[in-house]
């Protein structure tokens, strides 16, 4: 079988994209596989710069947090598999209380393994009253401010979308999915059971698919096919983590602001996150305003 100059030229240009994106797959996985990357620490997020920004407390608060689990009940979505793992961290609780200690506005107390820790206290006890010691362990310290609340959505699919394009059997596309995860979070005094401070936090997630791909005729049954592609997915867990510090940032301004704990600072007013947070507040309220005068019905809203 021959091919003419112009067809054996396509061919062999298609045949060479075909090996080059072959090699370049097969390069990436062997150095993956021979030379893996070490541990690292984990990569901060956006609302942990601002937890450091905050003005500095007047005194820690000691807080205690028993329980910050997931309240969502959702799994994570895989087609054709039958799937129990959770959509989300069931480790918020310790990412709570790391959000705590690294703001330097409250002193975090252990409550979560609590009876882990009274057992250990048991054994000291046991320990020092057989080699008839008198000396006993400090009680433990209490804590002024009990933190309840937990991951309370998980909305999979609140956008989805993409684009594509092909040309004689040659052509891209490329996907995208955004899903949602909602923090609620407040602040509770231990001595009155008043709710002192809440809120609540949402933060999307996003994936998004790029894949490229050949599918043509060459010649007579001389048939070309190759594809590659690849997937990009917000870690899960860094999106709880940037939402659970960003609740613990707006808990504390809220407490500022309605004066259930001070600062150093006397004009607290002007610090940056404090007219950052009230900008924040204001466009929030403008977009509530506007949602629901968009869903009024028309008439209704002519009347007013």
């Amino acid at each position: 079988m021959t091919y003419s100059k112009s067809g054996r030229f396509y061919l062999l240009a298609l045949l060479f994209s075909t090996v080059v994106l072959q090699g370049c797959t097969t390069a990436h996985y062997n150095e993956a596989y021979e030379h893996p990357m070490p541990a690292q620490l984990t990569r901060t997020t956006s609302s942990h710069k601002d937890l450091l920004s905050l003005p500095l407390p007047a005194g820690k608060i000691p807080v205690a947090v028993y329980s910050f689990r997931d309240q969502t009940g959702q799994y994570k979505q895989q087609t054709g598999v039958s799937s129990f793992s959770t959509a989300v961290t069931q480790g918020a609780t310790s990412i709570l209380l790391q959000a705590l200690r690294d703001s330097k506005w409250f002193t975090p107390m252990e409550r979560e393994g609590l009876q882990n820790l009274l057992t250990e206290r048991k054994i000291i006890r046991a320990t020092l009253k057989k080699n008839n010691q008198v000396q006993d362990i400090p009680p433990l310290k209490f804590s002024n401010i009990l933190l309840e609340g937990g991951i309370t959505g998980y909305d999979s699919n609140i956008q989805t979308g993409g684009f594509g394009a092909k040309y004689f059997g040659i052509g891209m596309n490329t996907k995208y999915r955004v899903d949602q995860v909602t923090v609620h979070l407040r602040a509770i005094d231990i001595m009155t059971g008043e709710i002192l401070s809440s809120v609540s936090v949402t933060k999307s997630i996003l994936s998004r698919e790029i894949s490229a791909g050949v599918f043509r005729f060459v010649s007579f049954k001389r048939l070309l096919e190759s594809e590659g592609g690849v997937t990009t997915n917000e870690p899960a867990v860094l999106c709880v983590t940037d939402a659970i510090e960003k609740a613990v940032y707006s808990l504390i301004l809220e407490g500022i602001l309605n004066k259930n704990w001070t600062t150093q600072e006397k004009s607290y007013l002007d610090h940056e996150s404090i007219r950052s947070y009230l900008k924040q507040k204001e466009d929030r309220q403008l977009t509530i305003s506007e949602l629901a005068r968009l869903s009024l019905p028309e008439n209704e809203e002519t009347e007013k």
